[in-house]
């Protein structure tokens, strides 16, 4: 066996990680771009202040609380509804396992030659998963759950909760850096950076292309900065 073929033995799939992976890499893009576009906007709506540093670093710190609390219930409800659902998918097998076994058998059977056994190895097969585990047979190939793809609605709460806050502290620590300029240059350049690093560990964790992803979320997180920064700028007169 060459290098090559060695390479791509040693490669997993990355279905396994979808349970958290989803979470995590909106909680840090979320944390990134909502606690950036809203330090930002503050800042150009605050630059006149005498306290505005004080005023920004109160609206980081209630950005990151608020955000993280937030994502750690909506993800929990979310995922929460698809493990109701596919719980219910499940009683709803049961019964219908104990009311017609041999239609439910004969689903099976058609369900593995729709995807290209022929009849009799389909009904073989059939038979042999319903002998063994005939409910999770009907769970996998009629309704698609897999155990690397269930629901968790803790750890994706928790997930979100970490990520998000490990997001926002990115632009937030914008706020003490050393700067000529701007405050809010800082934090723009810090949530930049950011966003690149997000961008290329996901991707990395994913197993995708480095390239769009990356912009992807660059492209996406400077938008939400740029049209926040604008709205802050038109209501800095009423601030000041």
């Amino acid at each position: 066996m060459g290098l090559k073929e060695v390479q791509i033995r040693n490669l997993e799939h990355k279905g396994h990680r979808s349970g958290w992976l989803r979470a995590a890499v909106l909680g840090v893009n979320d944390g990134l771009v909502a606690t950036a576009s809203l330090m930002v906007g503050v800042a150009a709506a605050s630059a006149s202040l005498t306290n505005a540093k004080s005023i920004i670093i109160s609206t980081g710190i209630a950005g990151i609380a608020a955000g993280a609390l937030s994502m750690a219930v909506g993800e929990y409800i979310s995922v929460r509804s698809q493990t109701d659902i596919e719980n219910s998918d499940r009683q709803l097998e049961i019964q219908h396992l104990a009311v017609d076994p041999e239609g439910e058998l004969e689903e099976l059977i058609e369900i593995y030659k729709e995807r290209g056994l022929d009849e009799d190895l389909a009904r073989e097969v059939a038979v042999q998963l319903t002998e063994k585990d005939a409910l999770n047979a009907h769970l996998r190939d009629e309704l698609g759950h897999h155990p690397h793809s269930k629901a968790r609605p803790v750890q994706a709460s928790i997930a979100s909760a970490i990520a998000f806050t490990t997001g926002g502290l990115i632009p937030f620590l914008g706020v003490f850096a050393p700067t000529f300029t701007k405050i809010s240059y800082s934090i723009i350049a810090f949530a930049i950076a950011g966003l690149i690093v997000a961008g290329v560990v996901g991707a990395k964790i994913s197993g995708s292309k480095l390239l769009f992803p990356t912009l992807r979320v660059l492209i996406g997180g400077c938008l939400g900065m740029a049209i926040t920064a604008g709205i802050g700028q038109i209501f800095h007169a009423t601030v000041a």
